[in-house]
């Protein structure tokens, strides 16, 4: 099926509100298969993609031991009964994202115990969930900027009032938000805030993301997780991380908290945990799970038909593997260190002001004109300029004004170069 018929059904069936259709066809293309760090589309048109679909493909699109996992498990066994009669790879998977995380983290010491999801927000509601339990006390501290996702339980800590006011005589608001910080002397403020929360009470949690990719590719200083174990700790309230996108080597580590070495209570998993099938996790540590979650007596209050399903988890074990064999959180931490070196030579434009920032493969260009606006129309033709060219890459942040780079892990420097040369052409003609 052509690009131009598949967008005409698209029109006709599905909902208006899923996909963005330029009326004069130049958005978007229509991916018809992807491999290593390449897309082609049903036109037949290669392209690199800057994406790695939005985070997931971290060790290549359709790696191949990955997709071999998933095909001889597809023909093993294509479903089990989550929270009834399970599976051996959901007990395998189980015990590897304690490894990965709080054994690993602890020196041996100390273990891990998961709740498996189909999406990211369901990894965000299940630990939710859990703080909720443990103590009783439903509010949430979430930052400016937040992107937990956009189901009912994850919209609240969600922080763009686009995703979230059609919805808002729904939503139960449980919610305070804080700045999210950018440089050291914004971590006194935080604290000041979140102190002044936790004294009127019934605050749970505090949920963050060590580094906002929707919210604009923003890295904070290395003194705020620190910064919020501590408050957590002094306050009796769990600390949540969403490491959905960050997880699995994005950010030059395994897992974002390891740069500045704090262990959360909870951690959230997704997108490039199986390279491609809908699974994610909430991984938390095992005495506060089994505190928190009663055992089942046959019915499990948090379950889901799909739960830990056989096909995700298999390609989930591929995956870990492969981010193993090749190294990839070291190759991120170095791609990324070319990457910023890259694009901190001077970038041209006529009527705006560029900002760099990230870690590992997850780097962000800022436009902002001469007057400090978001440089929003600037961004979103230089994408699609891009796109044209050959290139597939995302905007970022609430007014879609900085240009995101999280290509597969695999990618090469000079893939990274060429990238980097055409999208300073591209700004050029700004």
């Amino acid at each position: 099926m052509k690009t131009t018929e598949a967008i005409k059904l698209l029109r006709q069936y599905e909902s208006r509100n899923v996909t963005f259709l330029e009326a004069d066809g130049s958005w978007p293309i229509v991916w018809e298969r992807a491999k290593g760090v390449h897309v082609w589309d049903a036109d037949g048109k290669k392209y690199l993609d800057l994406t790695a679909a939005f985070g997931v493909a971290a060790a290549g699109h359709a790696n191949p031991h990955v997709v071999k996992a998933g095909q001889q498990q597809m023909g093993k066994l294509l479903h089990a009964m989550g929270d009834v009669h399970p599976h051996a790879l959901k007990a395998q998977l189980a015990r590897e994202l304690s490894r990965l995380t709080f054994e690993r983290w602890s020196g041996g010491e100390r273990t891990g115990k998961t709740i498996f999801c189909n999406s990211g927000f369901e990894a965000v509601e299940a630990a939710l969930k859990t703080a909720m339990i443990t103590g009783g006390k439903y509010g949430v501290i979430a930052f400016n900027g937040a992107y937990h996702g956009l189901g009912y339980g994850a919209l609240n800590v969600t922080h763009r009032d686009h995703f979230k006011s059609p919805f808002r005589l729904q939503l139960r608001e449980f919610a305070n938000f804080v700045p999210f910080p950018t440089k050291p002397s914004d971590l006194a403020v935080v604290e000041t805030l979140i102190g002044r929360l936790f004294q009127r009470g019934r605050v749970g949690a505090i949920l963050v993301e060590p580094m906002q990719a929707r919210g604009g590719i923003n890295v904070p200083p290395p003194g705020f997780l620190p910064l919020l174990r501590k408050l957590c700790d002094r306050h009796g309230a769990l600390l949540i991380l969403d490491e959905i996108y960050t997880g699995f080597g994005r950010t030059g580590k395994w897992f974002a908290c390891e740069h500045s070495n704090v262990v959360p209570d909870l951690i959230c998993l997704g997108k490039a945990l199986t390279g491609g099938f809908p699974l994610s996790a909430c991984v938390g540590r095992a005495d506060l799970m089994d505190a928190a979650w009663p055992a089942s007596t046959g019915e499990a209050i948090h379950t889901s038909t799909f739960l830990g399903h056989p096909v995700g988890c298999a390609m989930a074990l591929a995956q870990i593997a492969e981010i193993k064999k090749l190294k990839l959180p070291a190759r991120s931490a170095q791609l990324g260190e070319y990457l910023l070196k890259l694009l901190a030579e001077k970038i041209p434009g006529r009527s705006y002001r560029v900002t760099v920032r990230g870690a590992g493969l997850m780097v962000g260009v800022e436009l902002r004109r001469t007057d400090g606006q978001p440089a929003t129309a600037e961004a979103l033709r230089a994408i699609k300029a891009m796109l044209h060219r050959g290139y597939i890459m995302l905007p970022e942040g609430e007014h879609s004004h900085v240009i995101s780079f999280t290509p597969p892990l695999t990618i090469t420097q000079a893939q990274l170069a060429q990238t980097v040369q055409e999208l300073k052409k591209v700004l050029a003609a700004e």
